[in-house]
């Protein structure tokens, strides 16, 4: 499950990733346009890696750790995931999310990450569609999201926030087999 790009390397989630992602979910710049509020506690951060332990090993998908194959720094995460989230309306296809370490944004790395993450979703997952939830103020992930295919879809209530779900149909190729 490890994918590579001209710069990155994805692989799945590991124990191995807490102290990066200590550092990353304690940037308020990172955690305000993804969760809505400050910082995450080191144990929210460690029930959010179990989940995403959990996640591979009960469907073989999820989170990818997001590195930069030439030094080994960590860059955020993609993944493919399946939350049952207790969002209206509820998501009934995969959710694509991602997140990258503001120090990295601004170079291509998420468009890069996401694009490979789609490539394996439709190669291997083989779903008609994928979904991803966004806040409505995240101008920088509505317009990647754009950019790789997705579409507005309708508004959404999630933990009682606001959030604009999109769309992105799978190649007619995909869909085909």
């Amino acid at each position: 499950m490890i994918l590579h790009t001209d710069r990155l390397t994805l692989r799945p989630a590991s124990t191995e990733d807490f102290e990066d992602l200590l550092r990353l979910w304690a940037d308020e710049a990172f955690t305000r346009p993804i969760a809505g509020r400050g910082p995450l506690t080191g144990e929210e951060v460690w029930f959010r890696l179990l989940r995403d332990l959990g996640h591979w090993s009960a469907l073989g998908r999820g989170n990818w750790s997001i590195l930069l194959t030439a030094t080994g720094d960590y860059v955020g995460s993609v993944g493919v995931l399946d939350y049952r989230r207790a969002c209206q309306p509820v998501l009934d296809a995969p959710e694509l999310g991602w997140g990258v370490a503001p120090r990295y944004q601004g170079q291509g790395l998420a468009r890069e990450a996401v694009d490979a993450a789609l490539g394996w979703c439709d190669r291997v997952l083989r779903a008609p569609r994928t979904l991803c939830m966004i806040d409505p103020l995240n101008a920088p992930s509505l317009k990647l999201a754009e950019r790789v295919g997705y579409r507005y879809r309708e508004p959404g209530l999630y933990q009682d926030k606001a959030v604009l779900l999109l769309e992105r149909a799978a190649p007619s190729s995909v869909v085909a087999h």
